[in-house]
């Protein structure tokens, strides 16, 4: 389902509303354009490429994951997939109860778990990956080639400067004022 509101009309309510607040409005568009630009390929493959799989998007980034490095400790898929280890443990259960993926105790540490396909699981990243990508090339088809190369370069600075300098700076920005420790969505009840 797309989104309620078009892109323009967007953007003008957020200038609209920021009025003459004092923000640096080229930050504001690139990244409200990032996670704009996520939600809707995100949707769009979701409803294509994914629907005929029963997998949601959390659920074939976690496939993804794991059938790209073979055999990975849990920590490191939840990371990998940007989702928290309590999301994950949920996927992996649906995923195992489908049979497409196993999960085994680490050798050198009975403490940490290993994930791995199931023979059924490399069968359907061998069968749905095409499908995949061939929606990739349809989310970037207004686009040259060469832009393509040029977007993905521009995200991959992106990310290796948060990846460089991001702990860094939220640090200095919590250093005067910490913040709680992170809590789930869910509030105790009063």
């Amino acid at each position: 389902m797309p989104a309620h509101y078009s892109l323009s009309a967007t953007e003008e309510a957020v200038s609209r509303r920021l009025g003459s607040i004092p923000v640096n409005r080229e930050a504001l568009v690139a990244v409200s354009n990032i996670h704009r630009a996520a939600s809707a390929v995100r949707q769009h493959l979701e409803n294509s490429a994914l629907r005929a799989a029963d997998l949601t998007w959390s659920a074939f980034v976690v496939l993804w994951v794991v059938w790209i490095w073979e055999e990975i400790e849990t920590r490191h898929t939840a990371a990998e997939a940007g989702i928290s280890k309590g999301t994950l443990t949920g996927i992996i259960k649906t995923l195992e109860s489908r049979g497409l993926i196993e999960r085994r105790q680490h050798p050198d540490d009975r403490r940490l778990a290993l994930l791995r396909l199931t023979p059924e699981g490399l069968a359907l990243m061998e069968e749905i990956f095409p499908a995949f990508n061939a929606e990739e090339a349809f989310v970037v088809d207004p686009l040259s080639g060469e832009e393509a190369l040029h977007l993905a370069d521009t995200l991959r600075r992106i990310i290796t400067h948060l990846e460089e300098k991001g702990e860094e700076r939220r640090e200095s920005l919590h250093r005067d004022a910490p913040v709680p420790p992170r809590r789930g969505g869910r509030r105790r009840a009063t």
